[in-house]
């Protein structure tokens, strides 16, 4: 995408980091957010190639009633085991990148000139941060990780401490990042730590424009 006139920027963090408040304070900034998680669900709507490879490597017992994925299920079996994870990640990621490629493609050709915000998970696991201009990586303690996933997901408190030992270490990603925003505080704090963040993008779009 050389002709591209937008900075692409990926947010990534872990678990119950927060990542959703964050791209939500961008979009509000003006910024377009491309959300992988809506993509990763479109994707597996029934008679979608993915929908189809997934019932065969995982059977249909991870199918609701109405054909859809139980996607809490399938969660339950690829986080508690990594090679389960990694098969999935193999059927859905290549459908996502398509969709994803399409869309950067549409804000190219509109002439989109601010900044894309693309709101991933597991960019870094999957080399995808490679591709973007600049990486903002959302962290929080593990104590905040733990209630916020609690209260979304209704999960235990070992079940919760399972999810986020089954990820890669945010100190890790941290290492990779351009930016950090540390989402353990209130949303106010969150939010400066937006602004200020947005400000540092926008010099760095106009910029490349020199």
């Amino acid at each position: 995408m050389s002709d591209r006139r937008f900075l692409l920027v990926g947010l990534t963090g872990g678990v119950a980091t927060g990542k959703s408040t964050v791209s939500s304070m961008f979009q509000a900034l003006g910024c377009v957010v491309i959300d992988a998680d809506l993509l990763a669900r479109e994707v597996v709507e029934p008679g979608q190639p993915a929908w189809e490879q997934i019932v065969a490597a995982f059977g249909r017992g991870l199918l609701q009633p109405d054909g859809r994925l139980d996607r809490r299920a399938l969660g339950a079996v690829v986080f508690e085991d990594p090679a389960q994870r990694q098969r999935l990640e193999s059927i859905t990621h290549p459908e996502i990148r398509a969709r994803f490629a399409a869309r950067l493609a549409e804000l190219t050709v509109q002439g989109f000139e601010g900044i894309v915000i693309f709101d991933a998970p597991v960019m870094i696991e999957s080399g995808h941060y490679r591709n973007m201009d600049r990486l903002i990586v959302v962290t929080s303690d593990e104590p905040a990780q733990m209630s916020r996933q609690q209260a979304r997901d209704s999960l235990s408190a070992e079940e919760a401490t399972g999810r986020i030992r089954s990820q890669m270490p945010l100190e890790a990603k941290v290492k990779l990042a351009d930016y950090v925003i540390d989402n353990t505080g209130d949303l106010g704090s969150t939010e400066a730590q937006v602004r200020e963040i947005h400000q540092a993008l926008l010099r760095d779009l106009n910029a490349r424009r020199r």
